[in-house]
């Protein structure tokens, strides 16, 4: 038993939804568990319709009707006269959005993503099983709501691990090839999400469930980076990470694997591997227990649009152990996401990120009590086995507004 997954980039049109095929062909994949994100920017699209609904209603048509032609053009091109087949089903998950605008009561932003969201998944799953089975290759379309059970914390649900693996193991048959989606689960009655960018924590829990042998995550780029190529010129691979240093990595913010997925592949001792979808039987990088990084070397992790916010008391006071409680039990409420701590005598500074957009209402609650002063829109830089020469190159030519060094990490908050 394996588990493949594929994320946007790779089925973000026609021939990337050929190339999955030809690479299932190539790795000769007939019998395991294919987990495929949503299609190219579509949880983009359906993420602005869910703000739309709250406070731009009348756009949603225009939104909804632009999906639709996107993923029927992508299955024109793909099945050409027979492509009516996949039509209907388009047809049926669009209009179970248009059904959810309509009929919805519930005001709880979380709750409403995660029922519009996560039919991107549906939509792109839909079209890969087709184009699959029209190539011969025998595919059983599942349905991730019924085999990864959570709880109700719409948006970062939590996984009920004895029944989801109860679900998984009572749906798989090890000799079969499913595909699956990424990202979404349920519970008792609805649709959650189990965080952005979760679809490669799906194939790990499948993986945990099932016992698979290995894991493998398909991307745009040759494996696991010593740098993201977007952000830094000249980047080295990893040929092999140990589990340790890829959690390490992942909190810290490294996109290039989520930061649930390593745990569960950790326990059963399960080998993660990362490659190209283009060039899939090249090594890419092994993620696995032994060493922490081969070849040892600086690694950086950028994550833009953080808020740096220092708290002191109003009277100068020492910030003592139950101030600290209490401001960690405000970040929790309001499910800000802690990147960098530091504290002094009088104060305490966090570099944060506001994904659910609880920040003001955080402040008008900390002001009641405690002095804030804070920077938005600043940048975190994380450099796992730095060197000198690597915190001078990133600090160079930017104004730090806070470092802080342990001994195999220094953080660098900076002015964007």
């Amino acid at each position: 038993m394996k588990v493949y997954k594929f994320g946007g980039a790779s089925v973000k049109d026609a021939d990337g939804v050929r190339n999955l095929v030809t690479v299932l062909q190539k790795l000769d994949f007939t019998k395991g568990i294919l987990v495929v994100s949503a299609m190219g920017k579509m949880t983009n699209a359906f993420e602005k319709m869910v703000t739309s609904y709250f406070f731009e209603k009348e756009s949603i048509s225009a939104q909804i009707e632009s999906i639709a032609n996107f993923h029927k053009k992508i299955a024109q091109e793909l099945f050409g006269d027979k492509s009516q087949v996949i039509f209907s089903e388009i047809d049926i998950i669009i209009e179970e959005v248009k059904s959810f605008v309509k009929r919805n009561t519930s005001t709880d932003y979380n709750y409403v993503y995660d029922q519009i969201v996560s039919k991107a998944e549906l939509l792109s799953t839909k079209i890969c099983s087709e184009f699959i089975k029209e190539k011969r290759i025998e595919i059983t379309w599942l349905d991730v709501r019924k085999c990864i059970k959570t709880n109700s914390d719409f948006r970062r649900a939590k996984v009920d691990w004895d029944k989801t693996t109860t679900q998984i193991k009572s749906q798989v048959n090890n000799t079969q090839l499913y595909i699956t989606q990424g990202f979404i689960a349920g519970n008792d009655k609805n649709t959650t999400t189990l965080g952005r960018e979760g679809s490669d924590y799906t194939a790990a829990i499948f993986a945990y469930c099932l016992d698979a042998e290995e894991v493998t995550i398909f991307k745009d780029v040759a494996g696991v980076l010593n740098a993201d190529p977007k952000v830094f010129k000249e980047t080295i691979l990893l040929n092999q990470i140990s589990y340790k240093e890829a959690i390490e990595m992942a909190f810290f913010g490294a996109s290039v694997i989520h930061p649930k997925t390593i745990q569960p592949l950790q326990k059963k001792i399960i080998p993660l591997y990362v490659k190209s979808f283009l060039n899939p039987l090249q090594r890419g990088t092994k993620v696995c227990k032994g060493l922490d990084l081969e070849p040892k070397v600086p690694c950086f992790i950028v994550k833009k649009n953080q808020i740096l916010l220092s708290i002191s008391d109003k009277e100068f006071h020492f910030v003592m152990e139950n101030d600290i409680s209490q401001i960690f039990d405000y970040l929790h409420t309001f499910r800000l996401k802690v990147n960098l701590i530091q504290n002094s005598a009088i104060s305490f500074t966090v570099c944060i990120e506001d994904n659910f957009n609880g920040f003001d209402l955080f402040i008008q609650k900390i002001k009641t009590k405690y002095k804030v002063l804070y920077n938005r829109n600043v940048e975190l830089y994380t450099i796992r086995h730095f060197t000198e020469n690597s915190i001078q190159e990133i600090g160079k030519n930017k104004m730090v507004l806070l470092k802080q060094t342990s001994r195999e990490t220094t953080q660098l908050v900076m002015e964007s």
